[in-house]
């Protein structure tokens, strides 16, 4: 018999009403969903809401997207086994641990020191050894190990940061939300032997992205 995980009920009931039902449908992509435990990603006092459809903080101005956004990303993404992939925005982890699941070697960027170190500690206790977390301004990427098949931005940029595209492989897919700081539109950026084509997903709602590429740093200072 296979044996209980903590809140494997309600693990199973967000991948079928909030991912499958609304329009997810990669099964690769549903089963990391359901492996991953969501709730060793959230703060203690938000435990019991782990599982519910929304972004939850935690701590330093960021949050954990909800989880249907983090399915969609990653749909998006393509992401194969064996693939290189960089993360911008490491928040808690989650979403690197999703790719991770899906056998990425995930490159993870965070600006927040002390949401680096926290993140760093928890994917290595959880057994998510390919994901290396790198405290950085997300928005300039991570030449060193460059390039990547796929890039994966959990931050709201006012354009496409230019570092990324460069870094991207050509047949790379680049997944952002773009807009201003209220509301954005996901954007699928892929480049090929031709050129870059871009690809409007949906309407959501991120954190800003600060550095270099993204909103200024000074416009942040204090909040």
């Amino acid at each position: 018999m296979k044996p209980w995980t903590p809140f494997e009920a309600e693990r199973r009931r967000m991948v079928e009403i909030q991912l499958r039902h609304r329009g997810i449908h990669d099964e690769r992509v549903l089963e990391a969903m359901l492996r991953v435990p969501r709730h060793e990603f959230v703060p203690p006092e938000f435990l019991e809401r782990a599982y519910e459809d929304r972004p939850l903080p935690i701590g330093g101005a960021g949050t954990i997207s909800q989880p249907y956004m983090v399915a969609a990303m990653t749909d998006a993404a393509h992401v194969e086994p064996g693939d290189r992939v960089l993360e911008v925005g490491t928040g808690s982890g989650y979403q690197a641990a999703v790719l991770a699941s899906l056998g990425a070697t995930v490159y993870s960027l965070e600006r927040n020191a002390q949401l680096a170190d926290a993140a760093r500690a928890r994917l290595a206790r959880l057994g998510y050894g390919q994901v290396e977390v790198i405290c950085a301004d997300g928005s300039q990427g991570y030449a060193l190990a460059a390039p990547y098949n796929s890039i994966l931005v959990t931050a709201a940029s006012p354009r496409v940061p230019p570092a990324l595209l460069e870094q991207l492989a050509e047949g790379g897919r680049l997944i952002i939300p773009i807009g201003d700081l209220q509301v954005q539109r996901l954007e699928r950026v892929e480049k090929t032997a031709s050129g870059i084509s871009t690809r409007m997903l949906e309407a959501c709602q991120f954190v800003p992205l600060i550095g270099k590429y993204g909103w200024p740093e000074e416009d942040f200072r204090g909040r």
